[in-house]
């Protein structure tokens, strides 16, 4: 018997909004797939506190859905942290990883120019995604328009969407990621912020 499918959304997301709408989940189940959601704290059907302390470990709701058998893995964006943190604490519950959307940015820490740019302009009450135009074509003010954008949707609560980004995140090290032994694929776009995806597939025993 093959083992369950975990799909982990990102920022901004939710079970339904990413991997539901999309066709994804239902992909997988055509496939005779069982696919078992999560709604990271701050998202979806899940609480959202709005104290970033709240949001310092999000693996906890992972594993409150997951079987303690090994999983496979699919993690988008802070659902590919997640799971990738996951699987450098509890790797007994980890088959696979499939982590899209990062790369590069989790070598970092999160205490970057943009990633401050972000918080800024979703703590500023009177910022939209119009408002932040910024220089035609600039990459930081992109970012920062897209995630207001994610959190002014009718389904997300911008306090809580703002606390996960405030608690931050420590950079992954060398000696984390090398216990991460089961086979990883990476998959992130040659334009994304969060990449290139190299820097993680060098750090990662078995990742391609």
């Amino acid at each position: 018997m093959e083992n369950p499918v975990v799909l982990v959304h990102g920022w901004g997301g939710s079970f339904r909004t990413t991997w539901r709408q999309s066709g994804f989940a239902d992909l997988l189940e055509d496939a005779g797939r069982t696919v078992i959601g999560v709604d990271l704290l701050g998202h979806g059907s899940a609480p959202k506190p709005h104290d970033p302390e709240a949001y310092r470990d999000l693996t906890e709701r992972v594993l409150d859905v997951a079987p303690d058998s090994p999983c496979d893995f699919v993690g988008f964006s802070l659902g590919a942290m997640t799971v990738l943190r996951l699987a450098v604490d509890h790797p007994d519950r980890v088959h696979s990883l499939v982590l899209a959307g990062i790369g590069r940015n989790v070598l970092e820490s999160s205490d970057s120019t943009s990633h401050r740019m972000i918080i800024t302009a979703l703590r500023d009450e009177d910022s939209d995604s119009g408002s932040l135009e910024g220089d035609e074509g600039a990459p930081t003010s992109n970012v920062a328009r897209m995630f207001v954008q994610y959190a002014d949707d009718p389904d997300n609560d911008r306090l809580a969407l703002t606390a996960v980004l405030e608690c931050g995140r420590p950079a992954f090290t060398p000696d984390e990621l090398a216990r991460v032994t089961c086979p990883v694929l990476v998959v992130i776009g040659s334009d994304d912020f969060a990449g290139p995806g190299d820097p993680l597939v060098e750090r990662l025993p078995h990742a391609r």
